[in-house]
């Protein structure tokens, strides 16, 4: 493998993550439950290629991974040797270069997901690939509750697991329940730890929190923070506080050999 560190693919995009990745690592920590399910995915791969790697959260510590990421700031934070700015749907690497191809969250960011995931085939014999389905029920209590536009917004950047399982030739489809202390602070996590909502810091850390205006976000919250003080929202939720883990749609898909 040839790939040198801090290698840029030309051209490179510059996506949202250029503006809203600072301080993403600290709040987004790798989940050992779901890094697990993912190294078990990979199948043992000893080159690995990590497409929209963001920070490196769930990359396999025993094996030689190549990151991948169109935004320079998330590749800042990544604290590999290898690292590529690229975007997926052209990959600078040779065919069949890896044992695997790893993207976790991350299709949904591709300005071309079928041509993205051809390229995960070409490169590499294995493509683990880990998603929301926007199709999924039920729905997290805060977007039906406090912030229906995201119902909108992820419903336009996600692809059904279907469609995605579909194009990459999925042989696999693995349910991944959130568990309530899950640690990698997706939208998600916080299901059963309403209050983390309320931090500003956690907000920004998920791509579709910090692309809402102010004139959205602040009384949303507003009203979240009267229903937590009030007691409403525990009345409101009483038996999901009784729940180890929910299934929000998040899936694992495995291709190839």
């Amino acid at each position: 493998m040839n790939t040198s560190a801090s290698a840029s693919a030309s051209p490179a995009p510059s996506p949202v993550y250029d503006r809203i990745g600072v301080g993403y690592r600290r709040v987004r920590q790798a989940d050992p439950r779901l890094a697990a399910l993912i190294r078990e995915g990979l199948g043992g791969a000893r080159t690995v290629v990590n497409v929209g790697a963001g920070t490196g959260s769930y990359e396999p510590v025993d094996a030689e991974v190549v990151a991948v990421d169109p935004s320079q700031v998330m590749l800042d934070q990544h604290p590999g040797e290898r690292k590529v700015r690229a975007g997926a749907e052209e990959l600078p690497f040779g065919d069949g270069e890896f044992d695997a191809a790893m993207a976790v969250m991350t299709v949904h960011h591709w300005s071309g997901l079928r041509q993205g995931l051809a390229e995960l085939r070409r490169v590499a014999r294995r493509q683990v690939v880990f998603t929301w389905d926007p199709v999924h029920e039920p729905e997290l209590w805060v977007v039906g509750e406090y912030f229906p536009e995201i119902r909108a917004m992820e419903r336009e950047r996600f692809t059904p697991v279907s469609d995605v399982a579909e194009a990459m030739g999925a042989h696999t489809v693995v349910p991944f329940p959130i568990p309530h202390d899950f640690t990698d602070g997706l939208q998600t996590a916080y299901w059963r730890r309403p209050e983390m909502f309320l931090d500003p810091v956690v907000r920004a850390a998920s791509s579709t929190f910090a692309q809402l205006p102010d004139s959205v976000v602040e009384p949303a919250v507003a009203r979240l923070r009267a229903d937590l003080e009030s007691g409403e929202w525990h009345r409101r939720h009483a038996e999901l506080l009784t729940r180890e883990s929910v299934d929000y749609g998040y899936r694992l898909l495995i291709a190839g050999e």
